[in-house]
């Protein structure tokens, strides 16, 4: 299906932020714009300011003056709907409000030819609620921009139950030719992005609840370890917890009471004392003149340990209870051997070690230490299934040969002497190590192990394709790889075990693993 011809009208209700930047968008895009308000003058202080957003891209070179002058001239305010008449498309971005949005396209029905695509920018409301009062509901569908529009390239298109499947084409292709990366989806709560971006809030909420570490130094390890821009406090605060804790509750009750999107309380107590991050002045972080910035913790400089090794089968395939076990050595026990080459270590390989069924690989071993990339279970309950008393754990990395920080953790039976060696070994190799208390699952291991998860239900339910996902988390929310990409590097068998042994450890159906990842490690095959 191809997009709308240039040369179409667009109209868009609301100039809001997301309105201007899709008027702006759009207009850019060489198609001609009327925007409408209800509000006096806000249009026409939108479209002054879009001129000067395409005046400040020329002059970093990122637009040429002809093209500046024609897109402010594509762009037309309008005094009434009514003059909406002759648009091709209508794109609504107006209150987050069912019945608003109701009686917004019904009185648009009443304006607009029958071939016109009505479209909402809705980030949380069902688009099949939307549409069912029209006469035409099959016409309308759901255009979900980012905020910022201009710089964020995600597009979700959402499909209600009426909407024609050659009208989501359109708007999809349409979106493309704006620049934008769309994605289809399937109108349920949160759809994509709102939806499978709930476990990176929730457990690291959950991780700061139970003591792992403090907000600075989680956000830390997620950014320094895991890739991510921000970690999940600084981006809470960035938000503003009202409104995450209000989506949060939103998609919670959606799915009536699931126990994987319950909301948290201590982010209930942030908005209860009104600490809703940068706009209040406080968060997890202060913010304002005179505010101290917090630091991450990291352990104090160890010595090198004198000789490594690493327990590994020769057939990485067979590794005995570790899934996957072929993708965790090529993403994780090469790079990292790798490192400590070039470190100067001469590392050696042994057979492994099997204990009341448990194996030892993949392993590093130095001064009596057994190091082992976390399962999902604790250090300490690791520990005693090996019957290896000095056991540490580390926990994933987005890229083990570039990452500057690690996560470690002890059992509790772990003396002194073999936890320092832990800690020198990988500071030998370059890495700040961070210590996490000895909470099951580490902090990048189970959040990436529930995005996935959460991303994987959703294309087993049907609400979109994998590829489609993985895009959606990255150009929505610039995760720095998709979650299904990140199972299929972290191997799909690992992210298994993973989630077996949270729900194991927390009796809880939040950490019920998808059926479509256990069919997939069940066939063998990767996203």
């Amino acid at each position: 299906m191809a997009a709308l011809e240039q040369g179409s009208i667009v109209a868009v209700i609301g100039s809001g932020a997301m309105g201007a930047g899709i008027a702006q968008v759009a207009a850019a895009a060489g198609y001609p714009v009327k925007l409408f308000d209800t509000r006096p003058g806000a249009v026409d202080k939108a479209i002054a300011d879009i001129g000067k957003v395409y005046a400040t891209l020329v002059d970093k070179g990122r637009m040429s003056g002809e093209a500046a002058i024609a897109a402010r001239a594509r762009l037309h305010s309008v005094a009434s709907l009514k003059e909406v008449i002759d648009a091709a498309l209508v794109v609504e971005a107006i209150v987050e409000n069912l019945d608003v949005k109701r009686m917004l396209f019904a009185d648009l029905e009443n304006v607009v030819g029958d071939d016109c695509i009505l479209a909402t920018n809705t980030s949380s409301i069902s688009v099949t609620a939307i549409a069912a009062p029209l006469r035409r509901p099959q016409r309308l569908v759901g255009m979900h921009f980012f905020n910022p529009v201009p710089l964020m390239a995600l597009v979700e298109v959402i499909s209600g139950l009426a909407t024609d499947a050659a009208v989501a084409e359109t708007v999809y292709a349409t979106a493309a030719a704006w620049g934008k990366n769309p994605v289809h989806a399937r109108s349920t709560p949160g759809f994509i992005v709102n939806r499978v971006a709930r476990p990176f809030y929730a457990e690291g909420l959950r991780l700061l609840q139970e003591q792992a570490a403090d907000a600075a130094t989680l956000d830390a390890v997620m950014r320094d370890c895991g890739g991510f821009r921000m970690g999940p406090f600084e981006l809470m605060d960035l938000i503003g917890h009202d409104v995450n804790f209000s989506v949060t509750q939103s998609v919670f009750n959606a799915y009536f009471g699931d126990p994987r999107f319950s909301p948290s309380v201590l982010q209930q107590e942030m908005v209860n004392a009104g600490f809703f991050g940068r706009k209040s002045g406080r968060g997890f972080y202060r913010y304002g003149e005179g505010a101290a910035k917090a630091a991450a913790s990291e352990e104090a400089a160890q010595a090198r340990p004198e000789v490594v090794s690493i327990s590994i089968d020769a057939d990485l395939a067979n590794i005995a209870n570790i899934a996957g076990s072929a993708d965790i050595a090529g993403s994780v026990v090469q790079p990292l051997e790798q490192r400590l080459a070039a470190a100067g270590f001469t590392v050696g390989h042994r057979k492994p070690l099997e204990h009341a069924g448990e194996s030892e690989a993949p392993a590093f071993h130095c001064n009596g230490a057994a190091i082992f990339l976390t399962d999902g279970r604790s250090a300490t309950e690791r520990a005693h299934a090996n019957r290896h008393p000095d056991t540490v754990l580390f926990d994933l990395a987005l890229d083990y040969g570039k990452a500057t920080r690690i996560a470690l953790a002890r059992a509790d039976q772990c003396g002194d002497a073999a936890w320092n060696a832990a800690v020198g070994l990988f500071q030998a190799a370059g890495f700040v190590v961070t210590r996490l208390d000895d909470v099951p699952g580490m902090a990048v291991m189970r959040t990436v192990a529930m995005l996935a998860n959460e991303a994987a239900d959703a294309v087993n339910q049907g609400v979109c394709t994998a590829p489609a996902v993985d895009i959606a988390m990255q150009k929505g929310v610039n995760y720095p790889r998709g979650p299904l990409a990140w199972a299929n590097a972290a191997g799909i068998g690992h992210i298994v075990t993973v989630l077996a042994n949270l729900a194991a450890t927390y009796g809880e159906d939040r950490y019920r693993v998808s059926p479509l990842l256990r069919r997939k490690l069940a066939n063998g095959s990767a996203f």
